[in-house]
């Protein structure tokens, strides 16, 4: 289907949602309008839109990619300036949630406005039908519903919504460039209240948190319960309500209450709560307010957590539940879980049936296929599955006998389904139960390609218990990691090792990448710490050699090596990408050399690697010293990269490394990397010569580590781990800036000083400490 262009976007309202949606077209990289009222009691007529984008660049998390992006957005007043939309391609509307004001703008728009150009409000509670009522035909065919969640830089879900009347070139427009601009998954629904995600969301908080408080659960038990147990982030459903702010739960809820029939099953579990009320009223709202559910008790200078009895309004120390269920929920399965028969899985089932009764209802009234639903919940809610993704898990035909046995109503599809499932598999292609009662194969996008569908149709190359090697396709392979949190251990090291030789002797390519929650968080720490306690310095240095070797053979493989990140790749994860030789990174990549953090320093290859980067930087000032003076910032306060962008910034990814918005393309533009490298007679790369300051870099850098002791900003062991990244990244005692060092130089440094630093009581303590409470030790 023909689409439209877009290359300047307009964005109507600078209040949270409307400037952070500025702020996201603008890390796509294009020019954005950003207009709002004309404020009272100021000289400065547009001081809204710019306030709004002097918060964004204050914002945690950082709504910019890179706070220079924020050039992109102009800022303007609706009544001075709404002729800057005349040459916009999309005007997305952001204003309060009232229609007559809504209309009243889409005439001014529709006025200024160029042909063609589309127009969309991210409305989470008005029907388009009313939105376009009394419009002209020409501005409903071009306007859609684009329902963002917040924050909109992270969350990938888009929701679409097209009018009878919407041209359907211009939803294909907005589909696209939600998809590959902005990285959203775009989700077709219907227009019905709450469209899918709140619609399925909202009467999941409401049911958990009245069950909760009729079935006496304190609010501790109810979110360890109903969390990780189920696929739901450890913030559970209170904690959750925190998080968002309480204060906009009743009017969401009481929006949906009065959009819905009488008898929704909605509207027979919502009710009023007082003590909600009255936490709002004291402004307990939640973590933007003075807390909510939980807050912090900060009397007499200390900090102690402390949550709301649900029954009395008080609030107590926070105390960690047992709860029987949920200490065996892996191994009893999620039927188990919710069979168990304490109250805690008692009180989960009572919510769970409730609401994925109620998504199964509710197909194809929100929306046309089940998957919908499921990447609405798991993009919008954070589930790690969908809804119907949990029924197969515990069964469809159990659930439905479940939810009669309890006298609840079975939905329609439930029973066409019977003694299937809603997913299946079919000869390699996943299939989704359709309202017709048959199956149909779900299509990928084109440009996307996924892990999980390569595993669904063949076996991996070569596997072991931390990574496997996956053909897919054109003489391209793909080096997964399989280890717990992607952990880089002895194992993966090993078969990452065969994977190079077998693709040197089959392939034409590796692309790295696996499909987890992050690339990689680096080396296995719980593995260390054993070998630590033990004195098993022999393994622990083997482990490091085997590493430099390993990396070092990705390196000069004789095949084009991609690295395809996302998510975090820290320690030794970023040390396999800096031995790649190009990137191909989800702008969603978090990376940096953050060993100092537990007492040690980069030691399959980074610090040098970082040097030979910085020295062929052409932006670097030249000499011996900035690079080392660079890198030894870098890795020496931990940074990591809160972008892609800024992993270029910071030297991790050189400057004509790709970035790529939507994770699902990542491998797909990874694999085509890889094969025009090939197809361009690859070469590896030469083996760089690196002319280091040796004694005199070291006493500029001490001279900033003394002062740094000076101000009380390094503790004594920090000093060694400092005093030992600055041996190694000037050289050592021996370099010269004019005798020319070798990589083999360098990593042997590495090498020698990360066998001393492992051996201290100091870096143990900090190992330990980081393995216990996931933060680094500062004493």
């Amino acid at each position: 289907m023909a689409k439209r262009t877009i290359d300047k976007v307009a964005v109507i309202g600078a209040g949270v949602m409307g400037a952070q949606i500025a702020a996201h077209c603008a890390n796509a990289g294009h020019e954005v309008v950003l207009l709002d009222i004309v404020p009272k009691g100021t000289d400065d007529r547009s001081a809204v839109a710019k306030g709004a984008i002097a918060k964004l660049l204050k914002a945690d998390p950082q709504p910019f990619m890179h706070k220079r992006f924020a050039k992109r957005i102009t800022p303007g007043n609706l009544e001075d300036d709404l002729d800057l939309v005349a040459d916009c391609d999309w005007i997305v509307e952001a204003i309060i949630e009232k229609v007559a004001i809504k209309q009243d703008l889409y005439k001014r728009l529709d006025g200024v406005r160029k042909q063609g150009s589309i127009v969309s409000s991210n409305t989470s509670t008005i029907a388009l039908n009313k939105l376009v009522d009394g419009m002209p035909e020409s501005f409903r065919r071009d306007f859609l519903i684009t329902h963002f969640f917040n924050p909109p830089r992270y969350m990938r879900l888009l929701e679409l919504v097209a009018g009878t009347d919407t041209d359907p070139e211009a939803l294909e427009t907005i589909r696209d460039f939600g998809d590959k601009a902005l990285g959203k998954t775009c989700v077709d629904c219907n227009d019905t209240p709450g469209f899918i995600a709140n619609r399925i969301g909202t009467l999941w908080i409401t049911a958990a948190t009245t069950d909760a408080m009729d079935m006496g659960l304190t609010v501790e038990e109810a979110d360890a319960a109903m969390g990780r147990p189920v696929g739901i982030p450890k913030t559970g459903v209170f904690g959750l309500i925190d998080l968002v702010g309480l204060d906009l739960m009743p009017l969401v809820a009481g929006s949906l209450s009065t959009a819905l029939p009488k008898d929704d099953l909605f509207n027979r579990v919502f009710r009023d709560e007082p003590l909600f009320n009255k936490m709002i009223a004291d402004g307990y709202t939640g973590r933007k307010g003075k807390g909510g559910f939980y807050r912090l008790n900060r009397e007499g200078g200390g900090k102690v957590k402390e949550s709301i009895d649900l029954k009395t309004g008080e609030y107590a120390k926070s105390v960690k539940p047992r709860i029987d269920s949920v200490s065996a929920a892996k191994s009893l399965g999620l039927r188990g879980f919710l069979t168990h028969g304490d109250k805690p899985s008692q009180y989960v089932w009572s919510v769970m049936r409730k609401t994925l009764g109620y998504a199964a209802s509710l197909v194809p009234e929100i929306c046309g296929t089940i998957d919908a639903v499921d990447d609405a919940m798991k993009l919008g809610y954070a589930w790690k599955k969908g809804p119907f993704e949990l029924i197969d898990e515990m069964g469809p035909a159990w659930f439905a006998a479940e939810l009669e046995k309890d006298g609840m109503p079975v939905p329609e599809l439930l029973k066409k389904v019977g003694d299937g499932s809603f997913y299946k598999v079919d000869a390699g292609n996943l299939q989704r139960f359709t309202v017709d009662g048959g199956y149909e194969t779900i299509e990928r996008p084109e440009g996307v390609l996924l892990l999980a569908d390569v595993k669904r149709r063949s076996d991996p190359v070569l596997k072991n218990g931390s990574a496997k090697l996956w053909d897919i396709g054109d003489g391209i392979f793909c080096f997964e990691f399989a280890s717990k949190m992607n952990a880089i251990d002895p194992e993966l090291l090993g078969l990452l090792g065969k994977s190079v030789g077998h693709v040197a002797r089959k392939g034409k390519g590796l692309v790295i990448h696996n499909e987890g929650s992050n690339f990689s968080v680096g080396a296995n720490l719980g593995l260390a710490l054993f070998a630590l306690n033990i004195a098993a310095w022999p393994e622990i240095e083997n482990m490091v050699e085997v590493g430099q070797e390993t990396y070092k053979a990705l390196k000069y493989a004789p095949v084009p090596v991609v690295g395809a990140p996302f998510g975090m790749a820290l320690g030794g994860g970023c040390e396999v990408l800096l031995h790649s030789d190009r990137i191909v990174a989800h702008a969603e990549s978090y990376v940096g050399l953050v060993e100092v953090g537990v007492g040690l320093i980069p030691g399959w290859g980074g610090c040098k690697e970082m040097l030979v980067r910085l020295a062929q930087n052409p932006r670097m000032p030249k000499g011996p010293m900035p690079p080392v003076a660079k890198a030894f910032e870098t890795i020496g306060t931990a940074q990591v990269a809160k972008s892609a962008e800024q992993a270029k910034e910071l030297g991790f990814f050189r400057h004509d490394d790709r970035i790529v918005m939507n994770r699902d393309r990542v491998l797909y533009e990874a694999k085509q990397e890889a094969l025009r490298l090939a197809e361009a007679g690859y070469q590896p790369p030469e083996p760089a010569e690196l002319r280091l300051p040796g004694p005199s870099g070291r006493a500029a850098l001490d001279m900033a580590l003394d002062g740094f002791k000076q101000r009380g900003m390094l503790t004594p062991h920090d000093a060694v781990v400092s005093a030992a990244l600055a041996e190694v990244l000037t050289g050592g005692p021996e370099a010269d800036h004019t005798v020319p060092m070798t990589e083999d130089d360098v990593i042997k440094l590495e090498r020698e000083h990360f066998a001393g630093l492992i051996r201290t009581a100091g870096t143990v303590a900090r190992v330990e400490h980081m393995l216990e409470t996931g933060k680094p030790l500062r004493n």
